[in-house]
């Protein structure tokens, strides 16, 4: 039987609007060399879906180029920019649902995800990485909301008008920077009314702990990794993942190169046992009830054993050569992320 897998974090949303805005389309529905989602790959892989992010790219809230890697805050975007992308990724997850024939679905409880999966369907929940399509009055939101919006991240790795991204630098600490704004905290205070699920992945220190205290709901990483064994701010300091296991929160496993070497080199390879040793340490700090995956799929340089949808169920063989047992290896693959969203009332 082919194990259900539930992702945290990806960002094949990003990459088709992307390429449909280019002018080059890419078909979902046919292998695709330039994704690492794809129906075929996803179909092979045992990929059923999860957390879907739609983020917005430095160019279009600059003008400007891609920038490099780090914090660069971006002074006096325009909310309507992002919101305007983030509407064709939207528009983007409901073309794949219309044209899947019933095999792609857009979830918005965890039931519906749950159902999507134990059914061999992918499931699709919406969430922001980088809240920058959401406007000072929050009218956005509640559009987005009404549009399928359940999960959103303050802050990709630069500033907004809500709080302060992490660096991606290596070897530094999240303590960087201020907490989140007032804006930011009203923004936590409506995602507990609202129901939506708040991602501390890209947020720095400062703005984890006001999310810790504001947030109503258990905390929740959806793509970080362990600092303790590769100290790029980007992965969770002890005293984080202390916090998030005492809300009986969750964190996914990033599958990035660079979040997972000792080095911090996104561009040589990560190995299986790379892996397995950052879930292993994260069992030990948060219990089999707090790891899950957010493997950061055609967003980041990925390992070669786990390239692709297609190569998931290496990772699975992995488990179960170091004994994990059924159980264990259905909690990480997708029952975490379906009982977390359940206590978070999703």
């Amino acid at each position: 039987m082919t194990q259900i897998i539930l992702d945290g974090h990806n960002d094949v949303l990003f990459k088709l609007e992307a390429a449909k805005r280019k002018g080059k389309p890419l078909d979902f529905f046919k292998e695709q060399d330039e994704l690492d989602i794809d129906a075929i790959k996803a179909k092979e892989g045992g990929f059923n879906g999860g957390l879907f992010a739609m983020f917005t790219s430095n160019e279009t809230l600059s003008g400007k180029s891609e920038m490099p890697v780090g914090v660069k805050p971006i002074d006096n975007y325009d909310y309507k920019d992002s919101l305007d992308v983030v509407s064709g990724m939207i528009a983007e997850a409901y073309r794949l649902e219309r044209q899947s024939k019933g095999s792609i679905v857009i979830c918005r409880t965890a039931a519906e995800l749950e159902d999507a999966a134990l059914s061999h369907k992918m499931g699709i929940m919406l969430h922001i990485e980088g809240v920058e399509a959401i406007d000072r009055n929050f009218n956005s939101l509640e559009t987005l909301y009404a549009a399928g919006l359940r999960s959103l991240g303050p802050v990709w790795s630069r500033d907004n008008l809500f709080g302060v991204g992490v660096q991606f630098e290596f070897p530094l600490t999240p303590d960087q920077g201020s907490g989140l704004s007032d804006l930011g905290i009203e923004l936590i205070k409506l995602c507990n009314q609202m129901n939506i699920l708040v991602d501390l992945s890209h947020l720095n220190e400062k703005g984890f702990w006001d999310v810790a205290k504001y947030s109503d709901n258990p905390l929740m990483a959806t793509h970080s990794n362990m600092h303790a064994l590769s100290n790029t701010a980007r992965n969770l300091i002890d005293k984080q993942l202390d916090a998030i296991a005492e809300t009986k929160g969750i964190v996914g496993l990033n599958y990035a190169n660079g979040f997972l070497r000792a080095d911090g080199d996104h561009d040589q390879d990560a190995s299986l046992d790379l892996m397995l040793s950052h879930v292993e340490y994260s069992l030990n700090k948060l219990g089999e009830d707090g790891v899950a995956l957010g493997s950061d799929y055609d967003g980041a340089p990925m390992p070669a054993a786990v390239k692709t949808t297609r190569q998931l169920p290496n990772l699975v063989n992995k488990f179960k050569e170091v004994g994990y047992g059924a159980e264990l290896i259905d909690k990480i693959y997708y029952k975490n992320w379906i009982s977390f969203m359940k206590r978070s009332g999703i």
